[in-house]
């Protein structure tokens, strides 16, 4: 979309406040909110703080200067309704420069280049559980975070009495997430207290991550507005369920528009099987791009649902890789091993970048997994990282994810993980103080 046309845009849709701004690592939109005349004038030579590049969740900084302002090339085509102001806009733009390559949004968009060089479009959507707190940002930290009250104690997975009693504010989330064009396609109850999934309608790979990334936005909004919390914490602690953030994605044929992992057969045809095996390939090196956080990896302990080492197979819930194979044109793939706070621009560049990798050099799948459960290790299954610095360590040392996604990316990622975990290395949780401090 051209700059005019995003502009008659704006007018068409009575516009008068944008905002603008990109994804960070932890896959917070960091923006400024613009009256439409001063976008207008911004947009004639826009840039941003490439500080985005060199900090992390808590704003601090990971990465030496020079900390200033850099060009960037506004995606008109990401313009979207704002719900949360009267009249207003978003839209996303990213760093044209040196730093484009640096940051998540621009590294998913080499991986979607890459597709279609080799003749794919890309059709993806995630699904997030998430839970929802009786706890405001006050109450929270007046707690000091202390076993935060629960909404919905008595939920149930799937259950029909908490879709009942809790219809409206459901209702009122939907509505909420299509006022930002949002794909959706369900919002329903999940495993545990206050747990949600909401399941995003497939879209083009851009889209979709960035739907993803907005969506959390728009319900941790949603839910304060409330007075409430809405957590995307892959693990609070005993008594909760463990939230992933799971990924679907099909190719595209460009020249047809026919879905490539659809087969008469039924089952997963060979292309769906050789980016399989890349996934299986890259994935366990270069783990921390879906990832990145310590709490991460509290949701792979034992007796969790989450899978322990990199395994597929058709229709299986614990294994890494889900086939959904089809004779009509819902086949997919889903990556069920990242947690509900993943970066969705990285996730999708991993699985996109992994598996086309496994059909460029035909790399053949391992055996499906059959009825393992989800801390069996399949018999010559890669094992995942340990914790976060086993991840960065392991990031930084793949030659495949270098030659994926390029050096400076792996290198400054990798040292965005490593001081991830050192934020946190020395931290002691009241568990550690109950069962240690008298022993």
């Amino acid at each position: 979309m051209s700059k005019e046309l995003a502009s008659q845009d704006c007018e068409a849709n009575d516009f008068e406040v944008v905002h603008v701004g990109q994804f960070d690592y932890a896959g917070i939109f960091r923006e400024r909110r613009l009256r439409r005349a001063s976008f207008e004038a911004w947009a004639r030579a826009p840039k941003f703080a490439n500080t985005l590049a060199k900090w992390d969740s808590a704003d601090s900084l990971f990465a030496d200067g020079p900390h200033l302002t850099e060009d960037v090339a506004i995606d008109w085509d990401s313009l979207r309704r704002w719900s949360f102001e009267n009249k207003a806009a978003l839209v996303i733009a990213d760093f044209s420069g040196e730093s484009r390559e640096l940051m998540p949004r621009g590294v998913l968009a080499g991986q979607i280049e890459r597709a279609a060089a080799l003749g794919f479009d890309v059709k993806a959507a995630f699904e997030f559980e998430f839970l929802l707190l009786n706890e405001n940002a006050q109450s929270l930290r007046s707690s000091g975070y202390a076993s935060p009250a629960r909404f919905a104690p008595d939920n149930k997975c799937w259950s029909g009495q908490t879709a009942a009693e809790h219809a409206a504010l459901v209702a009122g989330l939907e509505q909420t997430v299509e006022a930002n064009d949002i794909a959706l396609f369900s919002i329903a109850g999940e495993l545990g207290p206050g747990c949600f999934e909401a399941t995003l309608g497939a879209t083009t790979g851009l889209r979709a991550a960035d739907d993803a990334a907005l969506f959390r936005q728009v319900t941790r909004a949603f839910a304060r507005q409330r007075d409430m919390t809405a957590s995307f914490m892959p693990f609070l602690g005993e008594g909760y369920p463990g939230l992933g953030g799971h990924l679907n994605l099909s190719l595209i044929d460009r020249a047809t528009g026919n879905n490539l992992f659809s087969a008469s057969s039924g089952q997963t045809n060979q292309l769906a099987q050789h980016f399989i095996a890349g996934m299986a390939d890259v994935v366990p090196e270069a783990f921390a791009l879906c990832a990145h956080t310590v709490n991460a990896f509290r949701r792979f302990a034992p007796g969790s649902w989450a899978p322990k080492s990199l395994t597929w197979a058709e229709w299986t819930f614990t294994t890494a890789i889900r086939s959904a194979p089809s004779v009509h044109d819902d086949a997919r793939l889903e990556f069920r091993l990242p947690g509900a706070d993943c970066n969705p621009h990285l996730t999708l560049a991993l699985m996109l970048g992994a598996g086309l990798d496994g059909i460029e050099r035909a790399l053949v799948a391992p055996k499906p997994a059959g009825d393992l459960g989800p801390d069996d290790i399949q018999s010559g299954a890669a094992r995942l990282p340990a914790n976060l610095a086993d991840a960065a360590d392991r990031l930084s040392a793949s030659d495949k994810a270098r030659r994926l996604f390029g050096d400076a990316f792996v290198d400054r990622f990798s040292t965005a993980c490593r001081k991830e975990h050192a934020a946190l290395a020395r931290a002691v949780s009241a568990q550690e103080l109950a069962r240690y401090i008298e022993g």
